[in-house]
């Protein structure tokens, strides 16, 4: 595992920012790191990149304590902070290059590396140009470079999409996806569309306390404990007969021969409804299993 989290604690005062968390994220994945505001998503971010010490616990990345090993957490991860922090009058090729020499690439390499990073990074167009400038789309664009300029193996984007335009919001997220397929990503955003769109798995964090650490098909289906099915049929069919089945918990009318059905997972309800449609003779025209909207997982979690 390229990130892992053991029993992490950031005390500020008399307040548990963090308050004792445990997650790990894995190379070729995505993970979203969510929570509402004040939860501390940015803390636990800080303590990752070695800006902040935790007070109790740890952060392993590819096997080196933030602890004992400072310098080498921080070759082996690229960071952008929420508030991207850049030198408006320096020019897109020099800011790269001016990060390049910090991370102490070999001279002859930095070149080629500010190539790639431009290229992949989409700043083709915009490399001539001073980052003041850019549009805020193109500033997070140079943000990403600079925090793949080094090739870590980590990266972490702290809410990396805030006041993008909608066009510039879809090719932020492809970039993230591609980069996602190579190295280990922890995404922080308030998006939830966002989430459901390019994460793999979600840890969602609430008065510094984890309230959910599952995979986002998961989150989606009830948390694994209900699934909902969508009904349509050709005739009327009274509720209180789909509600006596095995397994069901609630059905409710939609109107125009709709329903909605809330079963458990432990039984199959589908062989049972469409016996029972059968003996009614009202036929299924439509049937399918329904997800809930991670946003609303969300605000149940974190409420």
């Amino acid at each position: 595992m390229s990130v892992v989290v053991k029993k992490l604690v950031k005390t500020f005062g008399t307040q548990n920012a963090v308050d004792n968390i445990s997650f790990s994220a894995n190379k070729g994945s995505i993970l979203g790191f969510l929570g509402p505001n004040g939860a501390g998503k940015s803390t636990t971010m800080k303590i990752a990149t070695c800006y902040l010490p935790p007070s109790a616990g740890t952060i392993e990345v590819c096997g080196f304590d933030v602890n004992t090993h400072p310098m080498e957490v921080r070759r082996l991860i690229g960071y952008l902070p929420e508030h991207n922090p850049l030198y408006l009058d320096m020019y897109v090729r020099e800011y790269l290059e001016f990060i390049a020499s910090l991370h102490q690439l070999n001279k002859g390499e930095i070149p080629t590396r500010i190539h790639q990073m431009i290229d992949q990074c989409g700043l083709v167009k915009e490399q001539a140009k001073k980052i003041g400038e850019l549009s805020k789309g193109y500033r997070q664009r140079v943000g990403l470079a600079q925090a793949l300029i080094h090739n870590p193996e980590v990266l972490i984007l702290d809410e990396p999409t805030t006041g993008l335009d909608p066009n510039q919001l879809t090719e932020i997220r492809n970039l993230i996806k591609e980069i996602g397929r190579e190295k280990t990503v922890i995404f922080s955003t308030h998006i939830m569309q966002e989430v459901e769109q390019i994460c793999d798995k979600v840890v969602i964090i609430n008065r510094g306390k984890i309230v959910a650490n599952e995979d986002v098909k998961y989150l989606q289906n009830f948390r694994g404990k209900l699934v909902r099915i969508s009904l349509q049929l050709s005739a009327y069919l009274d509720p209180a007969l789909i509600q006596n089945l095995e397994g069901v918990t609630k059905v409710e009318s939609l109107g125009n021969n709709k329903y909605m059905i809330e079963a458990g997972t432990q039984i199959d309800i589908r062989p049972s409804l469409f016996q029972l449609t059968t003996t009614q003779q009202a036929s299924i025209l439509e049937m399918k299993q329904e997800e809930d909207s991670l946003e609303k997982v969300f605000k149940e979690l974190t409420l």
